[in-house]
């Protein structure tokens, strides 16, 4: 019978007999796993932006400078009375320029010195959040045949833009993948051949003894797979520093324009990187074992 407890203790005293070689073989697992845990960090944030503009729930309506206070309060009214508009506010042009001014980055202060007539007036719309794509894009084509509307921004084209990079992100977080699948394979399967090597003459005794390849192989597949799940854990230790020195690093004022706040990887696909590393650290001592130790 397969014992679990001597399967450990044996483990546990062959990666501390061999600690260097084992140490650096989950050093070189980090950086691979660094690698694919960045494109994630990268990509789960991406995604968050995504969502939040997708499902802004507004459009700046922007009037022609020709538009008379009677014209605004009218269309005001008008659109207060659209199934599905929740809201409707007016931004004159002087508001505009302070607005503006106040979300400059750097604070240089150029926005605040331009004329007010640079600074178009305009309507701010905020919509239901379920509104569809259709609805709102049927609602905007009908805004921009009215004669004081000049223009009608939805960020779609900005939303649109972010799920491309989104797309272009999860593609290569998939190549990382298969680098981190073969990085594994090649790191771990060279250092369990390299121990059992350095164990040949206790392998060689223990089968003499009779013992089964399974008693053999135990400690080689759980010394893998604990590389493996090591070296995932220190390339998210490693990745939460740098995220929160960056993020500590981060202008407040560039969170409130993008409308989100950085965050890092959710435990789901923290705790995944960590069953991966230890699945594969376990497949690849089991194949390189497959090799040396007779079946």
């Amino acid at each position: 019978m397969f014992n679990t407890y001597a399967t450990t203790r044996r483990a546990r005293r062959g990666m501390l007999r061999e600690w260097r070689l084992h140490a650096l073989s989950v050093f070189s697992l980090a950086v691979a796993f660094v690698c694919l845990g960045a494109a994630l960090l990268v990509v789960t944030n991406l995604h968050a932006v995504e969502e939040r503009w997708a499902h802004a729930g507004r459009a700046s309506v922007y009037l022609k400078e020709t538009t008379t206070q009677d014209e605004v309060d009218a269309f005001k009214r008008a659109l207060v009375a659209v199934p599905g508009v929740t809201a409707v506010h007016y931004v004159s042009p002087a508001q505009a320029r302070t607005e503006f001014g106040q979300r400059e980055l750097g604070s240089s202060g150029q926005l605040a010195g331009l004329p007010v007539e640079a600074f178009p007036a305009s309507i701010e719309v905020e919509v239901r959040q379920d509104m569809t794509d259709a609805e709102l894009s049927d609602m905007v084509s009908k805004l921009r045949q009215l004669p004081s509307v000049d223009d009608v921004e939805t960020y779609q084209a900005w939303t649109e833009r972010l799920s491309r990079l989104v797309k272009g992100g999860v593609a290569a977080a998939a190549l990382l993948a298969a680098v981190v699948l073969t990085a594994v394979l090649a790191v771990v399967g060279s250092t369990v051949r390299l121990a059992l090597q350095r164990r040949k003459t206790e392998v060689e005794v223990m089968k003499l003894v009779g013992a089964t390849d399974r008693f053999v192989k135990g400690p080689f597949v759980l010394e893998g797979s604990v590389q493996g799940a090591l070296g995932a854990i220190g390339a998210i230790i490693l990745l939460a520093i740098l995220f929160f020195v960056v993020r500590g690093r981060l202008d407040a004022e560039f969170a409130a324009l993008i409308g989100v706040e950085p965050s890092f990887l959710p435990w789901q696909i923290a705790l995944g990187m960590v069953a991966l590393g230890a699945l594969l650290g376990a497949t690849a001592a089991m194949a390189s074992l497959r090799k040396m130790v007779a079946v």
